[in-house]
């Protein structure tokens, strides 16, 4: 019979055997260790082919190489050797590079010519000749270090050969033809050696020079400067393109970016400040040269460059083409020039520019049309808020003109073309959104185009379906189909956006075109008010034709609407009569949108603004009836009342919620203006209270305007006593209290689940609260004994009836007015006692709830569960 050891016995044994494994297992790692070192063949000795980079143990992983067994650490092997044999060259080469500049400055003079001329040839041909030895023992590293002191020492030799043999040669002149020669020195030395990586890269940074140079040193005249900088942008391209090594091609083409931005600075800079249309094209020639290098080297380019070259020559056109008419016309107007030329770069969609190069030019024609619209800012946004300054004086008189109601001092004659260009980008864009359908079949073969590879062909994935074609076979994105290799706008997108445009810049341009011609005061007011009335028909019509399948156009007019009304409106404040005609022509306007409208948020917003149209206009009456505020105030609840009805009217309709907030915000903004009158704000306080219990005959506005409508009657009340400084508002209170008490008894009995706030809480607190008021400040004790005894009768019924109204109610009267009754002494007792104390007795008490939390936690959770089974 086989013998089972109890668990914990074989728990043991299992341990000792897993120990005794992981013991055996370190000593044959270790012992593997020391075989694999035996093993390894001993470091070389110097010999012709002989590499350092060779040292150290074999890869891990290689061919040939052990397995190694799970779980084995290899052991820390020294680091790499090339790190340590590359700071030793550099700092080689840098001590080798400054003992040469000392002895070029210092100990130079201390030598005869031949002397001079012997060292420095000796020095700068070993050091030219030592990297050919280098590369041929396979020692990288350190001919790449001579490399870079040959370098310098060429250098030395082109200071040492002005200062000793040509001292009075031009310092600018010197410096372009050594920096020539020296840069032909070091190509054809690069070439030679392959292998070096930074002879030819230091040579493309010498070729910057010569000509810039060269062209100061001749006092050329800015232009031919900016010749000098292009022709030596389109050497650099001409390296990035073709030349050798990743190096050479990056330094060339940084060197040629900066060139070339640099050249077309210049003939910018010429083009703008040019005296006439003549003197505009010499500068244009250049930039339309760095324009054709641009699309050049556009079309051999990658992605990124391709598209950047594009970007590049098209504002170079644009400066180049536009800069001729502008010199010609005033200041003001020159930006149209400018708009016109970028618009013509629409055209290359037309023409067999590649693809990436296509797109940068669009992008240059969209980044023109941008600014000219930016410079038309500043004078959109004085028409839209200058009119704010109105309100500090409203109906103060009509202005002469627009401009004075405006009240900006912008320089309106430089502004003269801003409406032009916001007209001719809304006329485009809504030339766009109208034959959308031929634009995109225009702009298809630009799509679709392919992008040449590096020998010609076609880049690769270009084969197959285009991109633009959709889920069903033919079907473009233009024509509503999916994108199929990755997402891109919609055609439906792009179209509404420019409709969407279209509509806000046409009513920019109008509103522009009125500041800039100065219209009279009148013209002004009426046309932003029939501007709105386009804007509300453009809405309503797009919105409830459904041929769109983009709600970009009827959400932008809505948007913009809004914006005009309360630019119109803020405009009218300074006449009385244009202040009338403006609003309720723009509450007209919103009224019949919100009926043509179909249902949804755009209705409601319409109903909103004509909402709050119509309570301006009532206190607008109140302003000609020349009322005080307070005694307007009941004129501003018409409106509330008339949402109110309008509200009952349309029921559930979600119109009807948002017009019935927005007469509320009227209603308390009647109660504000009523507040410095305590006998008018009682009134308006009852007024509402009326409105909230019309509003709560409705089942479903019920439980939130049954409550206000009690609050505001209680509160109507209190201020009521208060105004007529009544000593004892029992007499008033209780024949309120009485019945309303009596009413909530009824009802109760009716429906026993009805809660006691609805049955008893406004006939308590209509007597209880205006009571608590005044006994905190009556000195004699009757007032405060009685009502203490009404609130502990109140509170006892409560919770014999488990009524919460009662319970609630009497339960904080009561504590209130026998804080009333406590606090003298409770302040004697505060100046006896030492300062110290409060404190303490703080502290203790927050210990004792600390220590007791989860019991408290539990009461509170028991007594709120108890008050929640009450009615």
């Amino acid at each position: 019979m086989e013998h089972v050891p109890p668990p914990a016995e074989e728990l043991a044994r299992l341990d000792r055997e897993l120990a005794e494994l992981d013991a055996r297992r370190a000593q044959l790692l270790t012992r593997r260790a020391w075989l694999l070192a035996a093993l390894r063949p001993p470091a070389p000795t110097a010999a012709p082919g002989w590499n350092p980079s060779a040292w150290g143990a074999p890869a891990a992983g290689r061919p040939g190489a052990p397995a190694q067994p799970w779980g084995y650490v290899p052991p820390k092997q020294p680091s790499a050797p090339r790190s340590a044999q590359n700071v030793l060259l550099t700092l080689g080469g840098l001590l080798l590079t400054i003992a040469a500049i000392a002895f070029t400055l210092v100990s130079w003079g201390s030598m005869g010519i031949g002397g001079r001329s012997a060292v420095l040839a000796l020095v700068t041909v070993a050091a030219l000749a030592a990297p050919a030895v280098l590369l041929r023992r396979g020692l990288t590293a350190t001919a790449e270090a001579l490399a870079a002191l040959a370098l310098v020492l060429t250098l030395l030799d082109a200071y040492a050969v002005h200062a000793v043999a040509a001292p009075d040669t031009d310092g600018l002149g010197f410096t372009a033809v050594a920096a020539g020669v020296l840069a032909a020195l070091w190509t054809a030395y690069g070439l030679t050696l392959g292998k070096l990586h930074l002879p030819l890269p230091a040579a493309v940074v010498l070729a910057q020079w010569p000509l810039l140079f060269g062209a100061w040193a001749a006092g050329a005249p800015a232009l031919v400067v900016g010749w000098a900088l292009l022709a030596t942008a389109v050497l650099d391209g001409a390296i990035a393109l073709w030349g050798k090594g990743t190096g050479t091609r990056v330094t060339a083409c940084l060197g040629g970016s900066v060139m070339a931005f640099s050249a077309l600075m210049v003939g910018l800079t010429l083009s703008v400040t040019a005296s006439g249309p003549f003197g505009a094209l010499a500068p244009g020639a250049l930039l339309l040269t760095g324009a054709a290098a641009a699309l050049a080297g556009a079309w051999r380019g990658p992605k990124g460059f391709a598209r950047a070259g594009g970007v590049v020559a098209g504002l170079a056109v644009v400066a180049a083409v536009g800069g001729v008419p502008a010199a010609a016309v005033p200041e003001g107007w020159r930006v149209l020039a400018y708009l016109l030329a970028g618009l013509a770069l629409t055209a290359v969609v037309r023409t067999r520019l590649p693809r990436n190069a296509a797109i940068g030019v669009l992008v240059a024609s969209a980044a023109v049309v941008a600014g000219a619209l930016v410079g038309a800012l500043p004078g959109l946004a004085a028409v839209l808020l200058g009119p704010v300054t109105l309100l500090s004086d409203v109906w103060a008189g009509s202005p002469e003109g627009f401009r004075s109601a405006v009240g900006s001092t912008l320089p309106w004659s430089e502004l003269a073309a801003a409406p032009v260009v916001l007209a001719v980008s809304a006329g485009l864009l809504g030339s766009a959104y109208r034959w959308w359908p031929s634009l995109a079949r225009i702009a298809a073969p630009l799509i679709a185009r392919e992008e040449p590879g590096p020998t010609g062909a076609a880049a690769p994935g270009a084969s197959g379906a285009p991109w633009y074609a959709g889920g069903r076979a033919g079907a473009p994105w233009y024509a509503g189909g999916a994108p199929a290799a990755r997402r891109r706008p919609s055609g439906a997108a792009l179209r509404g956006a420019a409709g969407a445009g279209a509509a806000v810049l046409g009513w920019g341009a109008l509103l522009l075109a009125g500041a800039v011609l100065d219209a009279p005061y009148a013209v002004a007011v009426a046309g932003e008010t029939v501007l709105v009335a386009g804007l509300l028909a453009l809405a309503v019509r797009r919105a409830g034709s459904g041929r769109d399948a983009s709600a970009a156009v009827p959400v932008t007019a809505l948007v913009v609407a809004l914006a005009g009304a309360v630019s119109a409106g803020l405009l009218s404040l300074a006449s009385e009569g244009a202040s009338y005609a403006v609003f309720g022509a723009l509450t007209a306007l919103f009224a019949g949108a919100s009926v043509r409208a179909g249902a949804g948020v755009e209705r409601a917003v319409f109903a909103v603004a004509a909402t709050v149209g119509g309570t301006v206009l009532t206190g607008f009456a109140g302003r000609s009836l020349e009322l005080a505020p307070h005694e307007a105030a009941p004129l501003l609840l018409l409106v509330p009342a008339l949402t109110v009805l309008f509200g009952a009217r349309l029921r559930r309709n979600p119109v009807a919620l948002p017009v019935e907030l927005t007469g509320a915000l009227g209603a308390l903004v009647a109660v504000g203006l009523a507040v410095p009158d305590a006998p008018f704000l009682a009134l308006v306080l009852a007024l509402c209270g009326v409105l909230a219990a019309g509003a709560a005959v409705r089942p479903e506005r019920r439980p939130v305007a049954g409550y206000l409508a009690a609050a505001l009657f209680v509160l109507a009340t209190w201020v009521r006593l208060a105004a007529s400084e009544v000593s004892f508002p029992e007499a008033y209170t209780l024949p309120v209290t009485v019945p309303a008490l009596v009413v909530g008894f009824l009802r109760r009995r009716k429906d026993p689940e009805a809660s006691s706030w609805t049955a008893y809480g406004p006939g308590l607190a209509a007597t209880l609260l205006p009571s608590l008021a005044v006994a905190w400040t009556d000195p004699d004790w009757q007032r405060p004994l009685l009502l203490g005894v009404a609130a502990l009768v109140v509170t006892l019924l409560g919770a014999r009836h488990r009524l919460q109204a009662l319970l609630l109610l009497g339960g904080a009267v009561l504590a209130l007015d026998g804080l009333h009754e406590l606090a003298p002494y409770v302040v004697q007792v505060a100046g006896a006692l030492p300062r110290w104390l409060p404190p303490a007795l703080a502290g203790l008490l927050l210990l004792v709830v600390g220590a007791t939390y989860e019991q408290r936690l539990r009461d509170a959770r028991r007594l709120k569960d108890a008050l929640g089974r009450m009615r």
